[in-house]
């Protein structure tokens, strides 16, 4: 897909993600034109000085996903949308709930009402492990919005606007992932683990920004992308930051879950396997057709993808390795 002549729009776009999406898209994409969507304008003016020069094709817009007279205002002209805006803190939803749903489900159906008459031709929004069967109310509204994402395909009409979700956890670096943490408190010599036997999934920032290329890409409408990616054990990821320090175990948090699950058995029967990605169609897997991925394999009745069932882990010096190299950008990126 060529993107040298599309304009291209990400909401939350001053965040970890965003960041790093506006990094590949003006070094890889090249298109005609990068809107970055958010609230902030200090963040805004902090990204706008750190791309400099090869920030040129960007454009800044100022808005909410909750004010759909803005959504319409800033989707004129817009060929894709990346929907990265969310209110995401798990403990800040619990006690938050309505701030969470009007910005993570309203706003949603705000975008895909904006997207539809605007005439933009494809959108895909960023989901979390935390929407299959979710445990806090962050993940019921994450839930909410990728069942809005996937009906909008049909909402939609005789529009030539398609929709689909990418699926994957916590970005190792981003605001929310235990990483820069780890890093900040590894000097004081005790590192806080919430409960020693938690596993996550592994996905750095990059591979997540290429991911979601390839799901816009790939895209034909309300399918749920989910990349194939590394387990890790948290204690292993503490191990890996801080080796020499003591381990204060503090209970899990309100709503917390011990595994990621981003396949949940009752999607199996809807669930494709391809080489390094699963794909949740909207329908039975038989009905599957060829696409742009090729031909991919039905998985199990009853299959599930969680953390802790992955044939694939990342040991503490396999870890040790990459955050050798991560650590710093990871650190930087938090702070996004």
């Amino acid at each position: 897909m060529d993107f040298s002549d599309l304009s291209v729009l990400v909401t939350g776009g001053t965040g970890s993600f965003g960041n790093a999406f506006a990094r590949y898209a003006l070094a890889h994409l090249r298109p005609r034109r990068l809107i970055i969507f958010s609230r902030d304008e200090v963040k805004q003016l902090e990204m706008r000085r750190a791309l400099g020069a090869s920030g040129e094709a960007v454009r800044w817009f100022i808005g909410d996903v909750r004010d759909k007279s803005r959504l319409y205002r800033a989707f004129r002209g817009v060929d894709v949308v990346v929907h990265a805006a969310a209110l995401k803190q798990v403990p800040t939803a619990e006690y938050n709930p309505l701030e969470v749903i009007q910005t993570n489900v309203l706003g949603a159906a705000n975008l895909i009402d904006a997207a539809i008459d605007c005439g933009v031709s494809r959108v895909i929004a960023l989901s979390s492990d935390k929407a299959v069967a979710p445990a806090n109310l962050y993940g019921a509204t994450k839930l909410c919005a990728d069942k809005l994402f996937i009906a909008a395909h049909h909402y939609a009409g005789a529009s030539d606007t398609r929709f689909a979700v990418v699926r994957y956890g916590n970005v190792a670096g981003s605001r929310g992932s235990v990483v820069p943490l780890f890093f900040e408190r590894r000097h004081s010599g005790v590192l806080t683990i919430t409960d020693p036997r938690m596993t996550r999934f592994w996905i750095e920032l990059e591979q997540a920004v290429r991911f979601v290329h390839r799901g816009v890409a790939a895209m034909r409408g309300s399918e749920i992308f989910v990349p194939k990616l590394p387990s890790v054990r948290i204690v292993d990821v503490a191990r890996a930051i801080g080796p020499a320090c003591r381990h204060d175990v503090i209970g899990c948090r309100l709503g917390e879950k011990l595994h990621e699950v981003l396949i949940g058995e009752e999607e199996s029967g809807r669930a494709v396997e391809y080489d390094d990605l699963y794909v949740v169609y909207p329908f039975s897997a038989e009905r599957a057709e060829l696409g742009p991925l090729g031909r991919g394999r039905r998985v199990d009745d009853g299959f599930v993808y969680a953390s802790d069932r992955n044939p694939h882990w990342l040991g503490v010096e396999e870890l040790r390795r990459t955050l050798g190299a991560e650590g710093t950008a990871a650190l930087g990126a938090a702070g996004a």
